[in-house]
C-alpha cells in the first residue's frame, strides 16, 4: 500500500514538472529574416537563462506570421511590416506593439550588373531599368515584410511586374530567394542581415547593387496576441519576452549580434 502510495506521490510529481515545463514555452511567431540571420541563436539563450521561459520560434514570412497570430497560434509576433503589424493592432487581434530594432533592405544582383543599375540612387528608379532590360527579378512572392516592400517599390515605380516572363515568384524565405536569384543570375530584394548572415556560406556569385536609398528602410516590431480573443494564450510570459527585447539589456544583446567580419547585422531602437 505504502509502495502504491509513493509511486502515485513520484507520478504526480512528474506531471507537475512537465506542466510547470509546458507552461513556461511560448511560441514566437517570426520573419524569416530574424531566423536566417541568426539572431535568434543569439539573443534566446540570454533570455531563456534569465526567465527561464523557453521561446519555440515559428518562421514565416511576415503576413503569415501575423496570420498565425490572428489565429491564436501563437503568444507573440516579431515581424517587419509595420503597417501590417498597426492594422493588425487596430482590428484587436494584438496588444502592446513595441518598435524593437532596423535595418536596411538592399538590391543584390550579377556582379557584372547586367540591368546598369550601380549608380542609380532612387530603388524605384533601378527597378524601372531592370523592368526595362528584361533581367530577371526573383520575387519571394510571400507576402512578407520584403515581399510587401519590394511590391512598394514596383509601384512607385509604376510598373505592375507580375505576369512578366522576366519576374519570378518563388513563394520562398530570404535565404533560399537569394539562391534561386543567384542561380538564375537575377536581382532581388534581401533585408541586410540575411544577406550578411548567408552571403559566403552558400557561396553567393551576387553583390549589393544598390543601397542606402531611405525608401529601404527596415523597421522591426513586437506585439503580444491580444488575451481577450484567445484566452488561451501565454499573455504573462510572452509580455516578459517582449519587455525584455525592449529594456537595456536585450537591446544590448540585438546590438551585440555581429557576423563573423564583425558587421552590425540590426540597430536597436526601442522607444
Amino acid at each position: 500500500m505504502l509502495k502504491h502510495f509513493i509511486a502515485l506521490i513520484l507520478f504526480a510529481g512528474m506531471l507537475a514538472s512537465v506542466n510547470a515545463s509546458a507552461q513556461t514555452e511560448i511560441i514566437c511567431a517570426s520573419t524569416t529574416s530574424t531566423e536566417n540571420s541568426g539572431l535568434f541563436g543569439h539573443i534566446l539563450p540570454v533570455f531563456e537563462k534569465k526567465t527561464g521561459i523557453k521561446v519555440k520560434v515559428v518562421a514565416r514570412g511576415t503576413g503569415a506570421a501575423i496570420e498565425i497570430g490572428r489565429r491564436g497560434d501563437a503568444d507573440v509576433a516579431f515581424v517587419h511590416a509595420k503597417e501590417q503589424e498597426l492594422k493588425a493592432v487596430a482590428e484587436g487581434f494584438f496588444v502592446n506593439r513595441h518598435d524593437v530594432m532596423y535595418n536596411d533592405f538592399v538590391v543584390i544582383g550579377p556582379a557584372n550588373d547586367p540591368a546598369g543599375i550601380k549608380g542609380i540612387k532612387a530603388t524605384a528608379g533601378a527597378f524601372r531599368k531592370i523592368a526595362a532590360s528584361s533581367i530577371p527579378f526573383v520575387s519571394r512572392g510571400d507576402n512578407s515584410g520584403t515581399h510587401t516592400k519590394e511590391l512598394s517599390i514596383w509601384k512607385k515605380a509604376g510598373i505592375e511586374p507580375k505576369g512578366r516572363n522576366w519576374y519570378l515568384e518563388v513563394g520562398q524565405g530570404m535565404e533560399k530567394t537569394q539562391r534561386v536569384a543567384n542561380e538564375k543570375r537575377a536581382y532581388t530584394l534581401t533585408d541586410r542581415g540575411t544577406w550578411l548572415a548567408t552571403k559566403d556560406k552558400d557561396k553567393l556569385e551576387m553583390v549589393v547593387v544598390l543601397e542606402g536609398d531611405p525608401i529601404l528602410f527596415n523597421q522591426y516590431g513586437v506585439m503580444a496576441v491580444n488575451p481577450q480573443k484567445h484566452k488561451h494564450v501565454k499573455y504573462k510570459e510572452a509580455m516578459e519576452f517582449i519587455n525584455w527585447l525592449i529594456s537595456k539589456e536585450g537591446q544590448q544583446a540585438i546590438a551585440a549580434f555581429k557576423d563573423k567580419n564583425g558587421n552590425q547585422l540590426f540597430i536597436p531602437d526601442a522607444k
